[in-house]
């Protein structure tokens, strides 16, 4: 059984489904949050969603779902 390299090496991963949804999986943390703007830390640098009317769906200790109307996201 081969098991993918993101999630070995415990990779990020994004996935955002239109404008309205972006799943974060093995993120570190939120550094911030506001209704136009979320934060996040990786193991690789930090993850910037910028938008409008952001509420975080659901959260658990290595997943995040977030909704809204979705502009930006940045990997810094």
């Amino acid at each position: 059984m081969q098991i993918p390299i993101d999630v070995t090496l415990g990779l990020p991963r994004v996935t955002m489904i239109g404008q309205l949804h972006v799943y974060v999986e093995n993120h570190q943390g939120i550094l911030s949050f506001t209704p136009e703007r979320v934060h996040l830390r990786l193991t690789d640098g930090e993850l910037i969603v910028v938008g409008q009317n952001i509420i975080i769906k659901a959260i658990l200790p290595e997943e995040l779902i977030l909704e809204g109307t979705i502009d930006e996201i940045k990997h810094v």
